[in-house]
Parts: C-alpha cells; structure tokens; sequence
C-alpha cells in the first residue's frame, strides 16, 4: 500500500474565511465542493488542509484524510482488525471511493483513493 497524501480537516462554520486566513499563509484553494474547501501549497501540491462544514454523505466530520493508492484493501485489512467502520466503503460523486475508521483515540479517519 502507498499512501498518497495525509490532510487534516477542519471544522469550520465558515470554509470561506478560513480559506482566505490559510490564504495568507501561502496555500492556494484546489478543490470547492460547497462544504469542503481543500487548499495546497503551489510549490508542494501534497501539503495541504482542508476546511469543511460538514460531510456531504457521512454521519460525522472525518479529523483527517488519508489517500491510498488501493482503498479496497486498506478496508479489508483495517475491518479485519475490529476497528470501528463509522462510514461504509462506498463510491462518492466527487470521484473518490472512501470509508472512516475510528482511530485507537476516537478521532475519525477518512481513508480514500480517487477512481
């Protein structure tokens, strides 16, 4: 498995002031769903944050994302250990597959891969 990219997700009532705050350090937006804002480095696409409302088709707001080059066996491996699946594997919209994990501190894992 390679991991592609490690995001954080903030929660925010307002992606679009954060967007202009995370602005002022540099970070240029790349993706606007609405809900979800992603911003990156221009000089290291892969340093990035994200800001989000809430989840468009989870229960809860993941704290980080995690892009994986094969999501369909992080999913077995991680399932077979008992982890807590929050939201099942499933194909989004937006062009990712993902599920959430808890994490051993309750905190929510988005694990993806783009189709």
């Amino acid at each position: 498995m390679t991991v592609r990219r490690v995001v954080p997700n903030l929660h925010s009532e307002d992606p679009g002031k954060n967007g202009e705050f995370y602005g002022l350090l540099g970070l240029e937006e790349v993706m606007d769903h609405g809900w979800i804002r992603t911003l990156a480095s221009p000089s290291n696409p892969t340093a990035q944050v994200s800001v989000m409302t809430e989840d468009a088709t989870a229960p809860v707001h993941p704290d980080l994302s995690v892009e994986v080059d094969d999501v369909d066996a992080v999913y077995e491996t991680v399932r077979r250990t008992g982890a807590e699946i929050v939201h099942p594997l499933q194909d989004e919209e937006w062009g990712v597959r993902r599920f959430f994990v808890r994490d051993p501190d309750g905190r929510v894992v988005n694990v993806l891969g783009h189709r």
